[in-house]
Order: C-alpha cells, then structure tokens, then sequence
C-alpha cells in the first residue's frame, strides 16, 4: 500500500483527519531503501493514520495544505540525501540533475530543505502542532557543525529550523515511541534517539556553540565527545549550549534486532514511485532500488570521510535469510521484473551475518577500529552465510541472476581465511555484472592513515586473486576504483604518486575519482576546517582552493597535463 498524498486517497482508506504528515525532499518512492517510507510504514503498522507530501512547492500554499493539519506531528525530512550535498558539487557548483526528482531535474529540492520545509509549515499553519526533524541532514546537522557552502559554523539544525523535536539516526523504534506519547499527551523528552532544545543543562557538556565558532581545537573537542557517544550501549545524554538555551542530544536509540528488521521489510512497500508523483517523469534512483534488496544495516569501516556510522551506527545488523529470501520472491513476481536481482548489499556488500562478539556486549571501542589500520583480531570475518544466501535466491523460480553491486570489502575477504576464498569464487563466478565496485580511495601511506583506510598492498594483492578467478571463469571483468582527490593531507605530488599507481601497477586510467566534499559529521570535514588531524593534533595540509581540487583530479584522469 502506497501512504496517502492527497485528501482523496486519505478518504479512500476511510481516514477523517492524519495523525502524522510527512514532508520530504524527496519525491516519494514506497520502498526499504527510502527512509521517509520506512518510517510512514512503521507508523501506519502500529495504527497511527499517515500522509506524505514529497518535494512541496516552496513558494505556494497549494502543497503543503493539500493533507490539511496532522493531529499529533508534522516530520520534515530533506530526503535520502542532505540538500546541500545534493544541491552543489565539491567545488560548490550547483548540481543540474537529481536522480530522486521526477525528471532527474535538479528543480524542486531547496538548499537546506529542511529549515525551507519547516518555513514552509510554519508560514501556513501558526501554532500547529509539534515540527519533528529526522533524516540524514537534520541527523548529521543536530549539533553545531561545520558548512561547507556557507564556509563558517553553523548551530545545531534544531534551532535553525525553529522545530521542537529531532529524531536522528534510523529511528525505527524510537519513531514509535514518539508518536506514541505525543497521543498520550506524554512528554517525549526521555526517549532514546531524540533531540530537544531546553533552558536547563542535561547530561554532560560539550562545548557550546560559542566555543566551537571561535576555536578549532573546541570544535575537536565537541565532536570527539559526540562521536563518542554514538552507540547506544555505551552512549550517555550530552548538551551543547546555543546562546542562553541547550541542545540536548539524549543516547540512540537501541539498534533493531534482527526480528524488528524482519517486520520492518515485511511491511508491504510498492517498490515503485508513487502515481501521484510518477506521472512527472522517470526517477533515476528507482533503477537502482526497485530490484535490490538491503540485507543489513550499520558499517563498522568507519572511513573518516563517511558518516554511516554516526547515522546508522558502528555495529552491523542484518535481516533473517527468510526475511531476504521473501523479499526476493516477491521481486520476481513485479510485473516489470526481468529475472534480475540488481544488488544484494548495504552500505557495504559483505558484512553480513557476522560481527564482533565485544562490541555486541560492550559496545564500539573507543581506543580503536575494527578495520584500520588492519582488521581487528575480535572481528571474525565469516562469508559463508552470504555465500549460502546467494545461492538460496538464485534457486527461486523467475530469479536469472543476483548480482553483487555494493562495494565490497577486500581487506574482509582476505581476512577470512575459511570462507573469504569460496565467497570471492562465487561472485566472480556468477554475481559480478562485468565490474566489481571496490574502494581503495587512495594509495598514500599518510593519506590513507587520514582517511581511516588500510595499507594499499591489499589491494594488489585481492586485484591478483579477482583477476585469476575472472580468467578461469572465462570471463572479462574489472575491478572499478572509487578514488578521492583533496582529501586533507592530499598534495599534489600525492596525486601524481597515486596516477604512477594506476597506471603501474592497477594498468588503468581511472574514471571515478571525485573530489572529497566536507560533509556535516565526518572527521575528514572536521580535518577540512581545522586544518588539524583531530587524533594527533598536528597540523595537516589541507587544499581548499577550487581549482586546485580540480588539478588534483585531473592529474589522475588524464586531463590536466603539468607544463
């Protein structure tokens, strides 16, 4: 069942008035892998009536009073992506297309979505009820934080926005407990996984907004204390003083067991765009959604420059092999479906069914990382289970073939010495859809210790066993190489060494290089402002010169050529 857009369908489902309206940047597409649809179904599976608005018209009432006033709360969400990032490039150009806009047009979704949505609600409904932020811009947004558009520290979303509540991370669960208190007429302030602006101090400080715009080394110390207490098992209540008022972040909420994330998938999503919004135009992400399917959540690669772990966490949790296996079943029976199960993955494709047995108890260390500089000796990489799976689906009537289109973690596979080999046969063998995506970033020893990633020998080493395994299946495949130029510490002669690379040793001239872009919540942004590595406090080189990024990328796709 698609969530109501418009009042007719609303009457439709013989409903007289929402509980909850939900604005988003996105256009709306009902599927797993769209946050705001994930929630919308959750609330409707525990009774509560729920309506959406996708991508309003900013500058008209027409959209956002088209589902009236909700009962209990408004979420306002800036969709899959944070608006900035996907409004400008790293060189800070705005971007034309959109792939979560029908059309592909880069024409409805505001700058700062989410302070315009919640404008927006505020211009049209004067005391309404409570504006409710979640989604990954207000969750990497939700202290004070560097901008890159703006160049300069901005406050905690919370108070830019002028909402009431935020609700950060997944929030499967505590999205629940929210609305379930709201409609006891309850104070929702304790509950895990939610944010609040408060005149009094609650839990341990961090340093105030005041602080963190006047001095680098405040700014470490503040997000060094919320990083820090991002797992829920070890996580205590923080605030962070605005002025004469307090952001209060209380602890995640618990991450979903595998049971909740079951229910979750089974909650009947279209895997479609909405007809409301469908008849606009093609929406591009829907060619990579509608036949994949996420297997689990969570990554504990913990790359400086990624803010995974501070939105879905550090610990990896993965849905039962029936719950995956029903998903698939029910692909292959879409009308559109041609035999192909397009990815089977998550932020990261092989992490699933298996995690550290310390971190589950006690939670994520702070003193260390699971993967960087090396694979920690806790983590027991086991790919048998995904291998099994695999296999399982590709037994289905209607299923041709399941590919494998995440990224994928060599440094895991060849940590896995039991199975790691087997899982890497097969997918050679009959999951790689002529390219397998993998990572490396770069091949600096300095950079690469500043991006949190390991040493560059693993990869020659997995390139070897990938391009033998290719062979003896007959087969032409590549290994395609995300790379990342101007990351801190990256120099010039850096990428000159890393071209030397590719062209030596990987024989390739590569295409996906991009340009690091200092996204809210990262460490790597943390570097780019600073001009400090947070974790030695010594200075580090940082490029911010547009045209110089731009140098930087082109020594290694061939396009700029040194005279």
């Amino acid at each position: 069942m698609f969530l109501p857009t418009t009042m007719k369908e609303v009457k439709q489902l013989d409903w007289k008035r929402l509980d909850v309206i939900l604005v988003t940047g996105d256009t709306y597409i009902d599927s797993p892998f769209i946050g705001v649809a994930i929630i919308g179904k959750v609330l409707v599976d525990k009774g509560f009536r729920v309506g959406i608005i996708a991508q309003p018209d900013i500058n008209s009432k027409k959209d956002i009073a088209r589902l009236g006033e909700p009962a209990l709360f408004w979420g306002i969400t800036g969709g899959c992506v944070d608006s900035m990032v996907a409004n400008y490039t790293a060189l800070n150009k705005r971007r034309k297309k959109d792939d979560y806009t029908p059309g592909g047009i880069n024409n409805l979704r505001p700058d700062r979505a989410v302070i315009a949505y919640s404008n927006l609600v505020r211009q049209y409904f004067k005391n309404t009820k409570p504006l409710v932020l979640g989604g990954i811009e207000a969750s990497l947004r939700r202290i004070a934080h560097y901008d890159f558009k703006s160049n300069k520290m901005r406050r905690s979303i919370l108070f830019d926005a002028k909402a009431d509540y935020l609700l950060f991370g997944m929030a499967h669960s505590s999205i629940i407990k929210f609305a379930t208190a709201l409609k006891n007429s309850e104070n929702p302030e304790s509950l895990s996984g939610v944010a609040f602006i408060s005149k009094e101090k609650q839990g341990e400080k961090i340093p105030s907004f005041e602080e963190v715009k006047k001095s680098r080394n405040q700014f470490i110390k503040s997000f060094d204390i919320f990083y820090k207490n991002n797992d829920p098992i070890t996580a205590k209540k923080i605030y962070q003083q605005h002025n004469d008022r307090y952001l209060v972040l209380n602890p995640p909420e618990p991450y979903s067991t595998t049971k909740e994330l079951d229910h979750i998938h089974s909650l009947g999503f279209e895997k479609d765009v909405h007809p409301y919004y469908k008849k606009r135009g093609h929406v591009r992400a829907l060619d990579t959604i509608q036949f994949s399917i996420p297997i689990h959540y969570g990554c504990y690669g913990e790359c400086n420059f990624c803010a995974i772990s501070v939105h879905q966490g550090q610990t990896v949790r993965w849905r039962s092999e029936k719950s995956i296996i029903d998903e698939a079943k029910t692909i292959s029976r879409l009308k559109d479906f041609k035999g192909y199960i397009t990815d089977l993955g998550g932020p990261t494709a092989n992490m699933y069914g298996f995690e550290c047995k310390k971190k589950l108890a006690k939670g994520a260390c702070h003193d260390k990382r699971c993967l960087s500089p090396a694979p920690c000796k806790s983590l027991i990489p086991d790919h048998s289970r995904q291998t099994r799976l695999i296999q399982k689906i590709e037994q289905l009537p209607g299923i041709k073939k399941v590919f494998i289109n995440s990224g994928i973690r060599y440094d895991l596979i060849l940590s896995d010495k039991k199975h790691g080999g087997t899982y890497l046969k097969k997918i050679v063998k009959d999951n790689v859809s002529g390219q397998m995506k993998v990572a490396p970033e770069h091949t600096m020893p300095h950079v690469l210790k500043l991006m949190g990633k390991q040493n560059i020998d693993l990869l020659l080493k997995f390139k070897n066993r990938f391009d033998a395994l290719s062979k003896k299946s007959g087969k032409k495949q590549f290994l395609t190489y995300y790379l990342i130029a101007a990351h801190p510490g990256c120099r010039m002669t850096d990428m000159q060494d890393l071209k030397k690379f590719t062209t030596q040793k990987l024989k390739i001239t590569p295409e996906q290089v991009q340009i690091f872009t200092p996204s809210p919540s990262t460490w790597s942004t943390v570097m780019y402002y600073t001009s400090i590595d947070p974790f030695t406090m010594e200075p580090v080189f940082v490029e911010k010169n547009s045209a110089r990024k731009e140098k930087q990328k082109q020594i290694v796709t061939k396009k700029y050529r040194n005279k």
